[in-house]
């Protein structure tokens, strides 16, 4: 017993010892470690690395830029079941230990002593936080003791929701995610609050090895890890044998998921992303700013489809290219996946494998959704193209346009119905502001962001053609003339050394037709009149009143061929100067970016752009605030700063009206088919039909609309601004002002009404059957003349050749 005795108490007194050494010792390492310690103060300053998001004006997403997808949230925006599952999964004592896990460093201690491998971890949610954002990666026992003191140190100066906050949006997912919140995104496409049991099961199985875990890499080893977090849920009493088995037999999806993108407008995300890389530099990739643009998502999505269905047109007009490649079906060594890998379908397209040709029909495969076939309505459009001018004969039957192995593109036609498609070699641009501020409403740069990053509608400075002259007659008015003033459609002849060679303009009919009142030269184009009138004001005179629309001088020619429109300028440029025209006379610049937001929600940039306010002007009226343009909010909280006159509001009432005559009766004809009207515009055609243009307008929007190739070339025989770019310009108007009210301008002071006669201009006398109403300033009313019978004007010219 004495002996029992001796030997309990030398036990007692060497667990003592080897507890007050082994205390000791991790007091003597704490001290060695401290000096090596990172604050723990860096964590709560740590900034995430966020995407650039960039917004609508409504709240949708156009565009993300990134290399880290990351979707930062708050403790209580984590559903219950994802805090449960990453417990179980990772640290299931993480509420109750104080950041070291003790009982689990035993175990793992005991595992690699039985088994010599290191088959558990011990570590904990904490420690793994200390790890990633505080210290290296390296596998040593100092870093793990620093790991193993700082996660204490963690704990003492952080909240566990705060630790687990941080841990839930910075731990790599795999696949770019950064955090719970993106990798829901990422592998589901939903938002953490949409994630099933399964799912969020799959997201709470990767921190092990993301990179190979995760269902894109690898399905069978994430339904492995799945069922692991699966089993350890129900462990632990968050799940139950029933949802188990339920989740246990969800099939895996193992797709990658982009950016849930829901405003197709990839030409104003590019230029939002360059404005912010001169604004802020690389950190805007990373610092979390939100771009809420001015654009609006109805509008823009109008605007692509407009875009897109006119160039198409255009591409049908002028003839089937052939297939994008052929293939020997009979052939048991073509590897057809392989060859379909190497093509991609334009937008709204698939590519589709020919099976088999019929007499009036093809049946065809569309990798991933099967059997299609196509009819002859799908069909019969496909002469077989030649050149711009030239198309084959008309086809008889499906063996005159395609064959069995032919790889080709085709889209829906409606529902149920699908049509042969080929991408367009032919570009455009659309561009729609609001004239009260210029704020861009919708911008299309080209018919596929993915094909062609280039964007015409900011970037291609092309000549607008007689889309220029109302800026030509704009100046008129300014110098002496008036809507009724008689000029001579008559040919002309210069000789120019700045022309190379002698100038012999003519209107694209190759008719003269005499004497013609200035709004019917407007009206019908003339070419000829526009000369005369340019060279009776000067040319000097003319640029100094053009340059106030917004135009730089230097991209104008000092000649009489900018009578024509042989100014260089983009579709958005010459938008943004119509919105004189259309907002009553006053200079607005057109902007994209509304407000620029950092990671925390603080505005550091807010749009303050001037207000055109026609009304402001007339005493009577200066209490009345202009209205924004279709799709547009007006920022009340900003002090509203009134736009400067370009030209008087009579300058711009009477050229808008004049183009209104267009529409109506006129070139731009074609948009009478919207049943508006409050509408006013013009067709613009350069020389050998290049460039095709219509740019129009109503009292709440702008929009100017270009068709042409990339390497100048002539669009074809007929291929005119009101064939070619208008149909374009009706589409997107038509959806756009859909529903709302008319728009006209309203007739400024100091502007008269009277009849004159249709041939001379002059006052109508009483016996003047053919005498119309003309609009003048007030002090420009015409002298009366002798009655007369009107002169024939001719008819509308369809386009106009610059020269």
């Amino acid at each position: 017993m004495k002996l029992f005795l001796r030997l309990l108490y030398a036990a007692a007194a060497l667990l003592l010892v080897l507890t007050t050494a082994a205390g000791l010792a991790v007091i003597g390492a704490y001290y060695y470690v401290l000096p090596s310690l990172p604050a723990v103060e860096s964590l709560q300053d740590i900034r995430l690395q966020v995407p650039l998001r960039v917004y609508t004006r409504d709240g949708r997403l156009l565009a993300e830029y990134g290399e880290m997808r990351r979707t930062p949230l708050n403790f209580e925006q984590f559903p219950p079941q994802i805090i449960e599952a990453f417990l179980a999964a990772e640290d299931d004592r993480f509420f109750e230990h104080p950041g070291v896990d003790y009982q689990g460093l035993v175990r793992a201690a005991v595992a690699l002593a039985l088994t010599g491998e290191r088959r558990q971890g011990g570590g904990t949610i904490t420690m793994q936080v200390a790890r990633n954002f505080l210290l290296t990666r390296e596998k040593t026992i100092s870093r793990k003791v620093r790991e193993i003191f700082l996660a204490l140190r963690i704990e003492n100066q952080m909240s566990k929701q705060e630790i687990l906050t941080l841990y839930l949006n910075a731990i790599f997912l795999g696949q770019r995610a950064y955090g719970v919140g993106a990798a829901a995104e990422v592998y589901f496409g939903k938002t953490v609050d949409q994630l099933s049991l399964a799912e969020t099961a799959t997201i709470a199985g990767l921190p092990k090895a993301p990179s190979r875990d995760n269902p894109v890499a690898s399905v069978e080893r994430a339904t492995q890890r799945r069922a692991y977090v699966l089993r350890r849920m129900l462990e632990t009493g968050s799940i139950d044998r029933q949802q188990l088995e339920q989740a246990m037999d969800e099939p895996m999806e193992s797709i990658l998921h982009s950016a849930t993108v829901e405003t197709n407008a990839p030409y104003v995300g590019e230029m939002v992303r360059q404005q912010m890389l001169e604004l802020v530099g690389p950190d805007a990739y990373t610092a979390g700013y939100v771009v809420t643009t001015t654009i609006d998502s109805r509008l823009q999505a109008a605007a692509v489809r407009a875009l897109r269905e006119g160039l198409l047109e255009y591409d049908r007009r002028h003839g089937y290219r052939g297939p994008l490649a052929r293939v020997d079906l009979a052939d048991p060594d073509a590897d057809i996946q392989q060859m379909l890998a190497g093509y991609r379908a334009g937008a709204g397209m698939q590519l589709a494998l020919v099976t088999e040709v019929k007499d009036q029909s093809v049946e065809t495969l569309i990798p991933g959704r099967g059997a299609v076939t196509l009819d002859w309505d799908g069909l019969s459009w496909a002469r077989r193209y030649i050149d711009d001018n030239t198309r084959g004969p008309e086809p008889a039957t499906a063996a005159d346009i395609l064959a069995p192995g032919d790889l080709i593109e085709i889209m829906p036609m409606n529902e149920s119905s699908w049509r042969l498609a080929q991408v367009p070699v032919v570009q455009g641009a659309i561009v729609a502001l609001d004239p009260i501020d210029g704020a861009i409403a919708a911008l299309s740069g080209g018919f596929d962001f993915q094909d062609s990053k280039y964007n015409r509608a900011t970037q291609a400075r092309r000549q607008p053609g007689s889309a220029f002259k109302p800026f030509i007659y704009s100046a008129a008015l300014e110098n002496g003339f008036t809507t009724a003033t008689v000029v001579n459609d008559a040919p002309v002849v210069f000789d120019d050394d700045r022309l190379e060679s002698t100038w012999r303009p003519e209107n694209y009919s190759q008719r003269f037709y005499g004497p013609t009142r200035l709004r019917e030269a407007l009206v019908r184009s003339r070419n000829l009149v526009s000369i005369r009138v340019l060279r009776s004001i000067g040319v000097s005179n003319a640029l100094d009143h053009i340059k106030s629309f917004g135009i730089a001088e230097s991209a104008m020619p000092r000649d009489l061929s900018l009578a024509l429109g042989s100014v260089t300028l983009t579709p958005l440029e010459l938008a943004d100067a119509y919105t004189v025209f259309a907002n009553g006379g006053f200079r607005v610049d057109a902007y994209f970016i509304d407000r620029i937001t950092d990671a925390e929600g603080n505005v550091i940039r807010q749009a303050d752009p001037l207000i055109a306010c026609a009304a402001c002007a007339d005493e009577e009226f200066a209490s009345d605030k202009p209205e924004p343009g279709i799709g547009q909010e007006r920022n009340e909280e900003l002090a509203i700063e009134y736009a400067p006159a370009a030209i008087s509001r009579q300058n711009a009432y009477l050229v808008a009206d004049m183009m209104a005559d267009v529409i109506r009766r006129g070139t731009g004809r074609r948009a009478m088919a919207l049943g508006r009207n409050d509408l006013s515009g013009k067709t613009g055609t350069t020389n050998d039909r290049r460039d095709a243009w219509f740019s129009g307008f109503n009292g709440d929007l702008v929009a100017t609309a270009w068709v042409g190739f990339d390497q100048e070339r002539p669009l074809g025989a007929r291929e005119e601004g009101g064939r070619t770019a208008l149909p374009i310009w009706v589409k997107f108007m038509g959806e756009a002002l859909q529903g709302a009210p008319q728009r006209k301008p309203v007739k400024p002071p100091g502007l008269v009404t009277v009849r004159v006669s249709s041939s001379t201009g002059l006052l109508a006398g009483s016996a003047d059957g053919d005498a119309i109403f003309e609009t003048f300033r007030a002090d420009q009313v015409p002298p009366a003349g002798e009655d007369s019978s009107a002169s024939p004007f001719g008819p509308a010219e369809d386009e106009e050749p610059i020269f």
